[in-house]
């Protein structure tokens, strides 16, 4: 494997990113510096959409390795509301973070609440799922909403089709996405603010070359790549990535959208990604789902009741350096809040520990060979001798 040294970096207001070393996979690490702090690529974002990473204090976040979070404008903007939150100093201020913050425009809520929404070409109405009072976001409102909360990152607001969808319906959002990322860009935005571009065309690589080359012509400050793993299989979901990144400018950041098992992590690095989001972590941990270096942890087993071990002996997390897997099934069984929020502490230390041993990997010029090594791990947990998984 050869490496291109390289300073691909781009420049807007207070923000950069620098590519310092791109492997032959295509495998990057950079920096992206904002007004909040500067962050090592690739990273992972834990989702804080309301806020909050769900049951954990900030610096039990930043102790994790993280030094960005996502929330979502679209929930912010029902509660509290976007003007009670810049009254409040903005929203680093209003939740105590002092790391970056990526703000989703609300766009994925057309999906995830299509009974409650309706589109035009002026944004969407969409009815509250809090009291069923009507608003409109479009995409000159998405934006004040996410000036107002003064996130680092802004999403524009873009039109996610379902899936499945028809390749006539995947091209209008692609039309009507490449439409409102222009009304998006006429909006103001604060100094130390960066707005991405969201790529959409469902499964269809025409589309998302149609997508990512108006997007592109625009110049943004970055390029996600949206309306992915809603339900098509992996391999179609890697050969859209792999046909956007072929087409992105090299000094801009590139974000998969919502995409988080482990192995979609590597995978996605792999093709030459930088940021991440998922609320596979935190929501995994509140269900008890534990992700360890040979695979996962299903906490609630009847395997783990006298269990005196942690839940992986390779991992520093303080969780594993304290508890044993039998506690930890105990407080699940029980419905204790500790337990939940101690499985959530681990995940996110998991996570964070795998970015950096992605990072390093790359630096080191063995990419390859620790992706290997991923998989041969959980392959060997795989053919373990079997063990009775009943409940009690």
């Amino acid at each position: 494997m050869t490496f291109s040294e390289s300073q691909s970096i781009a420049t807007s207001g207070t923000n950069s990113f620098s590519v310092y070393q791109t492997s032959a996979s295509g495998a990057r690490v950079g920096l992206l510096s904002t007004s909040h702090g500067e962050i090592e690529t690739p990273a992972f974002m834990p989702v804080g959409s309301q806020g909050t990473v769900k049951g954990l204090h900030p610096e039990e976040v930043r102790d994790a390795g993280f030094r960005m979070i996502l929330a979502n404008a679209y929930h912010l903007f029902l509660r509290p509301g976007h003007e009670l939150i810049e009254s409040q100093g903005g929203l680093h201020t209003f939740m105590q973070w002092s790391g970056a913050i990526l703000t989703d425009s609300g766009g994925y809520q057309m999906v995830s609440l299509a009974d409650l929404c309706k589109i035009t070409e002026e944004g969407v109405n969409f009815r509250s799922h809090i009291n069923g009072e009507w608003h409109m976001l479009s995409p000159e409102k998405s934006m004040s909403i996410q000036v107002a909360l003064g996130s680092d990152i802004m999403m524009v607001l873009d039109h996610c089709p379902t899936f499945p969808c028809t390749k006539l319906q995947a091209q209008e959002a692609v039309k009507r996405t490449t439409r409102w990322a222009k009304r998006c860009v006429d909006v103001p935005k604060k100094a130390h603010q960066w707005m991405f571009g969201i790529i959409q065309g469902g499964v269809f690589p025409d589309l998302r070359k149609e997508s990512t080359k108006e997007l592109a012509a625009l110049d943004m400050d970055g390029y996600a790549l949206g309306g992915l793993s809603l339900g098509e299989e992996k391999p179609a979901m890697f050969e859209m990535i792999e046909t956007v990144v072929a087409l992105l400018p090299t000094n801009r950041p590139r974000y998969l959208m919502g995409v988080g098992f482990p192995e979609d992590l590597v995978e996605g690095v792999a093709r030459g990604l930088d940021l991440f989001d998922c609320v596979i972590p935190t929501r995994h941990g509140r269900t008890g789902w534990l992700f360890t270096s040979t695979g996962r942890v299903l906490i609630k087993q009847a395997r783990y009741k006298q269990d005196p071990n942690p839940i992986d002996p390779d991992c520093t997390c303080p969780v594993c350096q304290r508890f044993s897997l039998a506690y930890l099934r105990h407080l699940f069984i029980s419905r204790e809040m500790l337990g939940v929020r101690l499985n959530t502490v681990h995940n996110l230390w998991y996570y964070g520990r795998l970015m950096a041993e992605l990072r390093q990997a790359i630096r080191d010029n063995r990419f390859e060979d620790y992706r290997k090594d991923f998989y041969r791990r959980r392959e060997s947990a795989t053919h373990a001798p079997p063990v009775q998984d009943a409940v009690n």
